[in-house]
């Protein structure tokens, strides 16, 4: 376990910002987790543990403490019957790479998920979700290291308080450091109705099986026909949540603009598409000449980095983003990937 000093964050995050980190460490184990926790205690330094980098965004200011990469590995099948099964997954695993591993075991539950970029210990954080299946459906529980405590502790899927693109990780940001995941996933096929995108390219393409292969494989074609692949494009995917309003804003909003995206939430409330508002406040396929982000050509909802140097570049044209989409909209839009530290 070699811990370096000095390293550049702009390598681990995928929107390719940030400043520097005053040190950095792999680890592999939980015991190697816990020698790097006592080397911060021993230095008087903070510490963060970060995934794939995916969602993360870093600030130029840097992190004056030490940076915990988890590369910690682990894929067991438990507790398996007629029904399903659970599967205990190392939190440094590639996600993408578990979803490939259950659906090649015809299990279902994660199949929507495919080609979403980052590590599995990271889908709690966000209560990562799309095309109508979330990580909250799936997680029976976890094991994290709580720095409160100083002990690992095992939480369930109602002590993560999961909602959308939620969690309490996310209010959380350091106390817990997830070292594995558990999740149920059933041997039956997804069940009707299905996500309308999702419904309409098996319609489109004729295709009547609902086997998971078959849903990862169309999920996979719509995502790589939308959306950059961070490994050739800098990006963090969604850079903003779909806002959820009240249906009477909802209600005054299409009556204004006519068949607005939408989508029922949870208390009667209604989820705009955010894709939708970008686009029609006017950054369609946009390229800011300033700050060097833009959004991308065939997804509004995704910002990538063209030439940008600093965050700053970034949140300022962020900031340009919501100032528009709150006043022609009334809506403000809530950034999706975490601003570390």
């Amino acid at each position: 376990m070699d811990i370096l000093r000095n390293v550049n964050l702009s390598n681990y995050s995928t929107m390719g910002l940030g400043g520097q980190a005053s040190y950095l460490v792999n680890i592999e184990t939980k015991q190697e987790l816990i020698k790097a926790l006592n080397f911060a205690n021993l230095n008087k330094l903070k510490t963060i543990m970060i995934g794939g980098g995916s969602n993360i965004i870093w600030r130029d200011e840097g992190f004056k403490g030490l940076v915990i990469v988890n590369g910690i590995r682990g894929f067991e099948i438990e507790n398996e019957d007629d029904e399903g099964a659970d599967i205990l997954i190392g939190a440094g695993e590639n996600w993408d790479s578990v979803v490939d591993k259950a659906v090649s075991l015809s299990l279902s539950g994660i199949e929507c998920l495919s080609l979403i970029p980052g590590s599995a210990g990271a889908t709690p954080v966000q209560n990562v979700g799309a095309y109508g299946q979330e990580i909250a459906k799936s997680l029976v529980s976890l094991e994290a290291y709580d720095n409160k405590s100083e002990n690992f502790v095992t939480m369930l899927n109602e002590d993560c308080h999961f909602s959308y693109r939620s969690s309490c990780f996310k209010k959380n940001i350091g106390r817990y450091y997830i070292v594995s995941i558990r999740l149920h996933l059933g041997k039956t096929h997804i069940r009707e109705p299905l996500y309308k995108t999702l419904s309409q390219y098996l319609n489109d393409h004729k295709i009547n099986d609902r086997s998971p292969n078959t849903i990862r494989q169309a999920v996979i074609n719509i995502r790589r026909s939308k959306l950059p692949d961070p490994k050739l494009v800098k990006n963090c995917g969604s850079f903003f949540k779909n806002p959820i309003v009240s249906n009477d804003k909802y209600m005054k909003l299409n009556d204004k603009y006519k068949n607005v995206p939408h989508w029922p939430s949870a208390k009667g409330q209604i989820k705009i598409s955010a894709a939708w508002l970008i686009e029609n406040a006017g950054f369609s396929n946009y390229s800011d000449p300033i700050s060097g982000i833009a959004v991308w050509k065939n997804h509004p909802l995704v910002l990538v980095n063209e030439r940008a140097k600093k965050t700053a570049d970034l949140l300022d044209f962020k900031k340009i983003l919501i100032d528009s989409v709150k006043e022609k909209f009334d809506i403000k839009l809530d950034q999706e990937p975490i601003l570390l530290p």
